[in-house]
């Protein structure tokens, strides 16, 4: 017969300490991962000590190889009143398989560890003792990733699934490691300064591209160990290429080896059969209220800033977590404590989660993937705000690719679509995503939305990746956007690189990395991207011709000008700027290197002292069609 958990209690070792569970218990421990979960031992001790959150257990004990998956062997003991069981386990090693076989009232469930470093590979489903043991090579990295991440410094991101953005000859998936090289190479050649990897924590449904969370400190086995992972961030530090990770804390896989009705009660979703399920993907809503949850969430979140060196963390589905109605029909939520929709528990949870990265790993982002007008999303916590650093631009891409999916003959009507933006862009610090949500589900791909013949699309997508790159904001880029596939993205197979062979597809592709060389080259372009001190319209009042003009200045003396023509018809304008003198023409999506016609205005523009559209001086530019030019300055510069 198993013992009863209380008639073990008084003689139970203490393996985590009163600290440890004193802070679990509050909600306030962001390390669970150095005291719960799996972890080997040393020396004549061993095996491996095994901890985990189980308060309605009566009995919990480990099943691995070495007894042979039998439950009652190895037992592990209640540490006091936390809810916490613990105890050592001889005859286990590195890569040995275990799960833990937890009995309560409700009868026995054989359940991965919620703490495991590493799962077994699907359709495995058991974790795996590992150390994650990695010599580094990115302090220099760290070291400067305070600097480089700043709000006055460029941020452009590759968005990248990495089981989809190249395979094997057979179609199978690469290594972490195989994935590294080309990762790095094609990153640098595109000029942008991050990657941010869809989730790699594990999951056991491919389809869900890592979005069904089931292991919230274990790298997926897809495509190998842990150390693996580690090595293709070290390679992007060492390449000067920062690493975001997306994170999923906003819902969970319901599958039954996890952490679906762990204990026999409803331990980390909510009891409440209205809160419990998301109705959107039929997974399951944490319990915000919950102190433990909350522990073990932000836990998760730093783990992946301290043992992977992460740089920050992409938060998904935070508007599902504000509220209480999301996505519910009415009467089918219940108001909170003051009659609102608002989960003032998830609230609580986030500005906790954001205090603790910050304070922690300092330098660090994290971006909340929000699509509400929530106020002080960016704001922080110290004022009331929900302290992350940065916020999708949903708007803007929502109206931006409504616009540009119109027809040009059209577009005159719904100029609003492009000028809106500036009237709310200071209210947030904003990160302006052209996402994978946008090239999926029937959605088709970016080049596919565009209007006109082949060459029109290409030359509206390069538009469109000019007007993002010049407007304040930090930026996103979904893999395959680049390449100016016409395939919608399928995480079954990887990217048309074969398109590179083709010179109109390899323009676009250095269209994007000349838009982010540019970004990142002029000061004025990123000096002020997180609020509206450095922008001023030149021309935001032309619907007739479709032409919008900007001036963005940075904190030294250069001024850069945009002026984008969104229509397929050449013009001639006289633009107003801000002072006489030589300006340089530094990006023209129309030239022929690009794919374009070739019309351009012969490498830069002399301006006059002659006022115009508000400005001091002016200058008589071509324009393009379907095109955007931009030109920049420093006092006393002079032409060619």
């Amino acid at each position: 017969m198993t013992p009863s958990r209380s008639s073990t209690a008084d003689s139970a070792p203490e393996l985590v300490s009163e600290l440890d569970r004193h802070l679990f218990n509050e909600g306030r421990h962001y390390r669970l991962y150095e005291c719960l979960g799996g972890h080997l031992l040393d020396g004549e001790r061993a095996g491996a000590q095994f901890a985990v959150w189980a308060p309605n257990a009566t009995a919990v004990s480990v099943l691995h190889d070495a007894n042979r998956w039998t439950a009652g062997v190895d037992r592990l003991f209640p540490q006091a009143s936390s809810g916490i069981w613990a105890g050592i386990v001889a005859g286990v090693g590195e890569g040995s398989l275990y799960k833990y076989a937890i009995d309560s009232p409700e009868g026995r469930r054989d359940k991965a560890d919620p703490l495991a470093f590493a799962a077994e590979e699907t359709p495995g489903t058991a974790s795996v003792l590992t150390r994650l043991d990695y010599t580094w090579h990115d302090d220099d990295w760290v070291g400067q990733r305070a600097t480089r991440q700043s709000g006055a410094e460029p941020l452009s991101v590759y968005e990248v699934h990495l089981g989809s953005w190249r395979r094997r000859p057979d179609g199978g998936l690469l290594s972490y490691e195989e994935i590294a090289g080309p990762l790095v190479e094609h990153v640098t050649r595109m000029s942008f300064t991050h990657v941010e990897l869809m989730p790699v924590m594990e999951h056991p449904f491919f389809g869900s591209w890592g979005y069904q969370t089931t292991g919230y400190f274990a790298a997926t086995s897809r495509y190998g160990p842990p150390t693996g992972l580690m090595a293709l961030i070290d390679a992007c530090h060492e390449a000067g290429i920062g690493v975001l990770l997306d994170w999923v804390p906003s819902h969970f896989a319901t599958d039954a080896f996890a952490l679906a009705n762990f204990d026999g009660s409803h331990l980390y979703e909510h009891a409440d059969p209205t809160r419990a399920v998301h109705p959107d993907w039929g997974s399951f809503v944490f319990n915000y209220g919950r102190h433990e949850v909350r522990s073990f969430l932000a836990s998760s979140a730093c783990f992946w800033l301290d043992r992977y060196h992460a740089d920050g963390l992409r938060v998904d589905a935070v508007a599902s977590m504000l509220y209480l109605d999301y996505s519910r029909e009415q009467g089918s939520w219940t108001p909170n404590a003051f009659g609102g929709r608002e989960d003032l528990d998830a609230i609580r949870f986030l500005r906790e989660m954001n205090d603790a990265v910050h304070t922690g790993f300092p330098g660090t982002l994290t971006v909340a993937e929000e699509s509400t007008a929530w106020p002080g999303v960016t704001r922080p916590t110290s004022e009331g705000g929900l302290g992350f650093s940065l916020k999708w631009d949903m708007g803007w891409m929502h109206d931006t690719l409504t616009h540009f999916e119109r027809d040009p003959a059209h577009r005159r009507y719904h100029y609003n679509e492009l000028t809106f933006r500036a009237l709310y862009a200071a209210s947030e610090r904003y990160l302006m995503p052209l996402s994978h949500d946008e090239v999926v589900h029937g959605k088709g791909a970016l080049a596919t939305k565009m209007p006109g013949d082949d060459w029109q699309r290409r030359a509206n997508l390069r538009l469109l990746f000019g007007y993002q790159s010049l407007l304040p904001g930090k930026k996103l880029l979904f893999m395959g956007d680049e390449l100016a596939t016409w395939r919608e993205w399928s995480h079954e197979s990887e990217l048309e690189w074969s398109l590179l062979d083709h010179p109109d597809h390899a323009g676009v592709a250095k269209f994007v990395a000349d838009c982010n060389r540019c970004y990142r080259e002029h000061e004025a372009l990123h000096g002020y991207d997180l609020d509206q001190a450095g922008f001023g319209w030149i021309v935001a009042n032309a619907p007739d011709v479709g032409v919008l003009a900007w001036s963005r200045k940075g904190r030294s003396d250069e001024i850069v000008v945009t002026v984008a023509n969104f229509t397929p018809v050449p013009r001639s304008k006289r633009m107003g700027v801000a002072r006489a003198g030589w300006w340089h023409e530094v990006l023209n999506s129309d030239a022929s290197v690009y794919g374009g016609s070739g019309i351009g205005n012969l490498g830069g523009l002399e301006a006059v002292e002659e006022p115009w559209d508000g400005q001091p001086a002016s200058m008589a530019c071509a324009l393009p069609p379907l095109a955007i030019i931009a030109f920049a300055t420093r006092s006393g510069e002079a032409g060619p």
